[in-house]
C-alpha cells in the first residue's frame, strides 16, 4: 500500500518553519505497514495545491496533507481540495460546529474570519479536531483517500492517532495484516559499525526488514515485521531482536526501543533506588533528561550545576587541593564531586561530569572533548576518562551527558567492576590518560 504525504504552507516551502509533520506522519504510517513513497511540500497557492492532489491521487492509495487550514486568507488548502476535485466550497454543519465549540468553550466571539474554516469541498467528511479551530477533512480523488489535518503539530499528532490511522484500518485493516515494529536503543557505536555488524540480518531473517535510524547520540534498529499470524510474529520478532543483540550486544541500551534515561529511570525504580547528579561541562543537561521522564520524581532528588570550581568547593565539599594539584578535568575531582552530591542528597547513587566542550580551552594533556565522569555508590566511588574527537559544543555536551548515563546504567545493573571505564567506553571515544598533575590553576573556566 502506497502513501505520500503533502505538506503546505509558504514558511514551511522557505524554510522559515521546519517540516517535523512529514517525518511524524511518515513513521506513524510506516509502523503501520503503509509505505510512504513520497513527501512534498507546496506554498500558500490554490492552482499548485490542486494541481499535486491530482498528480497525488493517480499514483497513492492515501495521502495526508499538513497545513493550510487555519482563518487567515493564506490558508487555502480546502479551495485547493475543492478545485482538485471540481466542487465549491461550501459550509459543513460538522466543521462550524468544530469551530463554534472552541469559540465557545473559551467565551470569545467567532468572527467571519474563523467562520471561513467552516467551508470544506462539497462532499468532503470532517474529521473532528479537539484540540483547536480547524477542522480537517477527508475526501476521495480516483483511488486515493485524502486526509487533510491541520498544521499545529499537537492538533496534527492528535487527530491523526484518534481520526486518521483508525479510518484507515477500517478501510484497508485486512489488507495490511498484522504488523509489529521493534525498535532496539545502542549507543556508544557508530551507525556505520552498527550496519557492518549487522551485514546479513535479512538473508538470515527472510521477510523482516531491518532500518537504522540515527538519533544523536543514540542508534535505533528498527525491525519491521509483517504477517497474518499472531503467534508467528511474535516468535519471528524475538528471533530478530536475539539475532541483533548476539552481534552489539555491549552497546545495547534497550530492545524496547527506550532512552538511556528512560533505562537508568526503570532500573533505579525496580531497586527503589535514588539519584543524584553534579554536572559541569553538561550544564544540567543530564538532569533534563532525566526529569523528562514521566515518574522520575520517585527516584531523583538533586541536581546541581556546579559550574565553578567555588561551587565544587561549597555545594559538593570537593577539595581545595585536588583541584589544585589535578584540575577540574580530573577522575580526582569527578570522583570527589559524585560523593559529594550523594552525600548532600542521601541518594543511592551519585553522578558528576567534568570536561572540555570547547570549542576552547583544551590542552595538550585535556584536549577538547575531554570528559571525566564519577559514579558513586555504597560499594565506593569510580571514575572514567574519555575523549571526544567532535569539537562543536554541543555535540560535546550531548555525547558526554550520554555517556555519563551510560555509565551510570552499567554500574546500576552491573556494579562497580574493575574494567568499569573499558565497559563503558563507546567505540568513537579514546580512553584518557591524565597523569594525575593539574595543568591549569584553579578556577580556570577552561575546565569545567
Amino acid at each position: 500500500m502506497i502513501a505520500e504525504i503533502l505538506s503546505t504552507g509558504d514558511e514551511v516551502r522557505t524554510g522559515a518553519v521546519a517540516d517535523t509533520n512529514a517525518a511524524f506522519i511518515a513513521q506513524r504510517l510506516e509502523d503501520e505497514g503503509i509505505e510512504v513513497a513520497r513527501h512534498q511540500c507546496v506554498g500558500d497557492d490554490v492552482a499548485t495545491i490542486a494541481e499535486v492532489m491530482r498528480e497525488i491521487s493517480r499514483r497513492a492509495v492515501v495521502a495526508v496533507v499538513t497545513g493550510g487550514l487555519g482563518p487567515t486568507a493564506d490558508d487555502v488548502t480546502a479551495a485547493g481540495a475543492a478545485r482538485a476535485l471540481g466542487v465549491e466550497l461550501a459550509p459543513h454543519p460538522g466543521a462550524m460546529a468544530v469551530v463554534e465549540r472552541f469559540f465557545a468553550r473559551r467565551g470569545w466571539p467567532v468572527t467571519d474570519t474563523n467562520r471561513k474554516q467552516g467551508l470544506l469541498p462539497e462532499g468532503a467528511d470532517c474529521l473532528d479536531n479537539p484540540l483547536g479551530s480547524a477542522p480537517g477533512f477527508a475526501f476521495t480523488l480516483g483511488n486515493c483517500r485524502f486526509y487533510c489535518l491541520p498544521g499545529v503539530p499537537v492538533e496534527m499528532r492528535a487527530m491523526l492517532a484518534d481520526t486518521v490511522l483508525p479510518d484507515i484500518r477500517g478501510r484497508m485493516g485486512q489488507g495490511l495484516g498484522i504488523r509489529r515494529v521493534r525498535a532496539i536503543t545502542t549507543f556508544g557505536i557508530p551507525e556505520s559499525t552498527v550496519a557492518d555488524r549487522l551485514a546479513g540480518f535479512e538473508a538470515a531473517l527472510a521477510g523482516i526488514r531491518l532500518g537504522l535510524r540515527a538519533h544523536f547520540p543514540e542508534i535505533h534498529v528498527r525491525l519491521y515485521i509483517s504477517g497474518n499470524d499472531e503467534a508467528d510474529l511474535a516468535c519471528r520478532e524475538q528471533q530478530a531482536v536475539d539475532w541483533v543483540r548476539r552481534r552489539i550486544t555491549p552497546f545495547v541500551v534497550s530492545d524496547e526501543g527506550l532512552s538511556l534515561a528512560e533505562v537508568v529511570g526503570r532500573l533505579l525504580k525496580a531497586r527503589a533506588a535514588s539519584l543524584a547528579v553534579a554536572e559541569s561541562c553538561t550544564g544540567g543537561l543530564i538532569s533534563s533528561w532525566i526529569t523528562d521522564v514521566a515518574g522520575s520524581s520517585d527516584y531523583f532528588g538533586l541536581g546541581a550545576v556546579t559550574y565553578a570550581n567555588a561551587a565544587k568547593q561549597d555545594v559538593l565539599g570537593v577539595s581545595p587541593q585536588t583541584l589544585a594539584r589535578h584540575g577540574a578535568v580530573s577522575r580526582q575531582t569527578v570522583m570527589e564531586m559524585a560523593a559529594g552530591v550523594r552525600r548532600r542528597a542521601g541518594a543511592t547513587y551519585g553522578l558528576a561530569t567534568s570536561g572540555i566542550a570547547g570549542p576552547g580551552g583544551g590542552s595538550a594533556q585535556k584536549p577538547v572533548g575531554s570528559l571525566c565522569i564519577g559514579v558513586a555508590t555504597a560499594e565506593g566511588v569510580r571514575a572514567a576518562a574519555y575523549r571526544f574527537g567532535a569539537n562543536r559544543r554541543r555535540a560535546n555536551k550531548v555525547a558526554f551527558a550520554a555517556a555519563a548515563l551510560n555509565l551510570l546504567r552499567i554500574v546500576i545493573d552491573q556494579g562497580l567492576a574493575a574494567d568499569l571505564e573499558e565497559r563503558g567506553k563507546p567505540i568513537y571515544a579514546d580512553c584518557l590518560e591524565l597523569d594525575g598533575g593539574g595543568d591549569r590553576a584553579p578556577g580556570s573556566e577552561a575546565e569545567k
